[in-house]
């Protein structure tokens, strides 16, 4: 985001800058060339200012659910008794399910130390009726990241569900009042990662931003980053609803065939964010009209790096549903699960609607 000087990672040989503190490609903690300024440090392996599951009892999200290697117990000292694997913290893993056609899971991954992504989702109970998906990336190298991205998915999530949008009761009036509702939900998210942000850092807190709004058959999505939107019907063409705003895709635009721009060194290279030094945080908006059943996918790009066009992510998706029974939650947790098979490079997120 900033001018500085490039070097590469000791771990993996990927591109990093003199400012970085973790690697965009392996999430690897970079050791600084040079001894520290003489200032308070500040905590990057921080657990979550908004707590994970909402309606539990204050303190019951700490406690640590059975070890995810063995099914064992994990004991006071936070390893598994039995196969003496660390607990993963709650931050590392999680999922909501607001109604049972729409959920969301959020994974750290396998090569990355914390999980800088986050979701936050809301649903009405009538399958295909109101749902509002937002997935939120957290630069690495930003400090905070993790707890910016999920108080920013949360504040977008609360403004986005705080109403229906009527407009005038004309299709064109009620697609800007949802446009207008998303640039609202941007406006909360930017100002909560303001509110998680150090204002002495020298990297401060960042994060990408996507949002969705499904009001009955009109569907809106919003994009700041490099985080995605896809309308997937189960009888017509795959749909991207988003446009990256990244370097890759600048480079799309001018005939770069996308695979050489999604693999170069400033592939994941955002040109907007959410933060203290974003150029502008407004989002980007695509509006469509619902015209059959299918899966409205949400992600981070830690499942889109293994699958970017829309039509072989669509067969994924697919695929991946009928094995599942079309359930929303078992299948955005298999395609988490397949990302980490691929390599878990990054952290990944899935959200989904079945609608």
């Amino acid at each position: 985001m900033t001018s500085t000087t490039q070097t590469v990672c000791p771990s993996c040989g990927g591109p990093i800058s003199d400012a970085d503190r973790f690697c965009e490609a392996c999430g690897a903690e970079l050791t600084p060339a040079v001894p520290a300024a003489a200032t308070p440090a500040i905590d990057t392996d921080t657990e979550p200012t908004v707590e994970l599951n909402p309606g539990a009892a204050r303190g019951a999200e700490a406690l640590p659910g059975p070890c995810r290697s063995c099914g064992g117990t994990i004991g006071a000292d936070g390893y598994c008794e039995t196969c003496g694997t660390k607990a993963t913290k709650a931050r590392d893993h999680f999922s909501e399910q607001p109604a049972p056609w729409v959920a969301a899971v959020c994974d750290r991954g396998i090569r990355h130390s914390r999980n800088e992504d986050a979701a936050a989702i809301a649903a009405d109970p009538e399958p295909g009726s109101r749902a509002m998906l937002v997935v939120c990336d957290g630069v690495s190298s930003s400090l905070d990241s993790d707890v910016a991205s999920l108080a920013a998915a949360r504040a977008a999530r609360d403004v986005l569900a705080a109403g229906h949008a009527q407009g005038m009761g004309t299709e064109s009036s009620r697609n800007s009042a949802v446009i207008a509702r998303l640039k609202a939900a941007a406006d909360a998210a930017s100002d909560a990662v303001l509110a998680n942000t150090s204002p002495d850092s020298p990297n401060p807190a960042s994060c990408t931003f996507v949002a969705t709004v499904l009001e009955g058959d009109l569907l809106v999505a919003g994009v700041v980053g490099d985080s995605r939107a896809y309308w997937f019907p189960d009888n017509t063409e795959a749909v991207a609803l988003t446009v990256d705003d990244s370097w890759a895709a600048e480079l799309i635009a001018t005939g770069v065939p996308r695979h050489e721009a999604e693999t170069g060194p400033q592939a994941h290279a955002i040109t907007r964010w959410l933060g203290k030094d974003a150029p502008d945080h407004t989002p980007r908006t695509t509006s469509l009209k619902v015209a059959g059943p299918g899966w409205l996918v949400v992600c981070s790009d830690g499942l889109w790096n293994y699958c970017s066009e829309a039509a072989p992510l669509a067969d994924l998706v697919r695929q991946t549903a009928a094995a599942n029974a079309n359930e929303p939650l078992a299948t955005a947790s298999a395609l988490v699960d397949w990302a980490n098979a691929q390599g878990g490079q990054d952290n990944i997120t899935v959200a989904l609607a079945r609608i």
